[in-house]
């Protein structure tokens, strides 16, 4: 059978030895048949969550004069403001309005590689507006960094892995990423809200794991089991919602499952939805030929096959709206350099300013997808269909 709701694991069990083991036991369980779980008593107090909701929230109330200030275009790093409905995934528009921050870095020197320059200082709102925002959300996103790198370690360990299995992923100044989002409710986006209430499309996250702050009390994210049914993950006070990403299902040899989820809309009266997701990060100079042919070794057999256990108990196949993508081959051949490809497909506005030609191939990448899907159908044949692109949302 499928799941039909998300587990809930408690953190503070992984840090008694006499706990311990049942903790691993679960969250074994949880990687294998879901791919997504809450996680409770992660070492941030009620009071810090709940200051970060309302700073989050508060971005949002600020003139649209300062928010246009810091709009992500306005940098090569893709850090920044994004307008409502800026954004695409699964071939439509997403309506959603946010800002873009991730642990700082200095601007990368000349002559580095491309992808660097996803290695940056922060768009931060004017402080005359929103005088706390800068300190709460660096403090945030410094805790987050050392729980989401101790929680990647008892992910190794759950699967009879050595705790420090995946650390060879991450720099010591490790570049995280956060989002602070607002979803309209259907009824606030007038024509656009006619077209549909995609929040955030189907998608699977792209690196190892993140980590959501549901900020208000709708439902909307919700994940989709192996039968191909969309279950609900309501926001559970004095949580985070955990989702595996397709870099750590690769690296695991398939065990750890990366699950397709979708956030919706709001419908009309409910208001806005607010989220403040955090994706812990990984080396960008990492290779995929290192990632497929070295890896963090060999899972051990016995584990691998009580994941084929899973799945051939759900019928031996994965109903998926979304294709595992996370592969070598394409024209990207390190993490950064599939990571601005990435970026440039979700916000092409940013493409068009500061990198015109990866947008370029981008559009006759899909220019021949299409070209290939329309002959196929027109022979009978079975069409081809596009790589879907990995995205940051929740």
């Amino acid at each position: 059978m499928s799941f039909t709701s998300i587990p809930v694991l408690d953190l503070s069990l992984a840090k008694d030895p006499a706990t311990k083991l049942a903790f691993l036991a679960d969250l074994r369980h949880a990687l294998m048949e879901v791919g997504f779980l809450y996680l409770q008593h992660v070492g941030i107090s009620q009071e810090v969550f709940d200051q970060v909701i309302r700073e989050g929230k508060s971005f949002f109330d600020i003139p649209k004069e300062e928010k246009l200030k810091i709009e992500m275009k306005n940098a090569p790093s893709f850090l920044g403001y994004s307008r409502l409905s800026a954004e695409i995934t699964a071939g439509a528009i997403d309506h959603r309005e946010q800002i873009d921050l991730s642990t700082e870095h200095p601007l990368p020197e000349p002559g580095a590689p491309l992808h660097y320059n996803l290695l940056a200082p922060n768009q931060w709102p004017s402080p005359k507006v929103l005088p706390s925002f800068r300190q709460v959300f660096t403090d945030y996103m410094k805790k987050m960094g050392e729980i989401s790198i101790y929680f990647t370690s008892l992910i190794a360990e759950a699967i009879e892995l050595p705790a420090n299995a995946f650390d060879k992923y991450f720099d010591k100044d490790q570049q995280h990423k956060l989002k602070i989002v607002k979803y309209p409710d259907v009824g606030t986006l007038g024509k656009e809200g006619k077209e549909g209430n995609q929040g955030v499309g189907p998608h699977k996250d792209s690196m190892l794991s993140s980590y959501l702050l549901q900020a208000s009390h709708h439902r909307g994210l919700q994940v989709q089991n192996m039968f191909g049914e969309w279950i609900d993950c309501p926001p559970i006070p004095g949580t985070l919602v955990v989702a595996i990403g397709q870099g750590l299902e690769a690296l695991t040899q398939g065990v750890c499952v990366s699950t397709t989820h979708r956030v919706l809309s709001p419908a009309a009266g409910e208001g806005a939805r607010f989220s403040i997701p955090f994706f812990q990060g990984v080396r960008g100079d990492t290779t995929f030929d290192d990632l497929e042919k070295v890896g963090v070794g060999q899972v051990p057999e016995h584990v691998k096959e009580q994941r084929r256990r899973v799945l051939e108990a759900s019928g031996g196949q994965r109903l998926d709206d979304v294709e595992f993508t996370f592969r070598s081959g394409g024209v990207a051949t390190t993490l950064g350099e599939a990571t601005l490809r990435n970026r440039v497909k979700s916000h092409p506005d940013v493409g068009e300013r500061w990198y015109p030609e990866i947008l370029r191939s981008l559009r006759e990448e899909q220019s021949r997808a299409a070209a290939g899907s329309r002959n196929s159908t027109v022979g009978g044949g079975a069409a081809m269909v596009p790589e879907g692109k990995t995205v940051e949302a929740h």
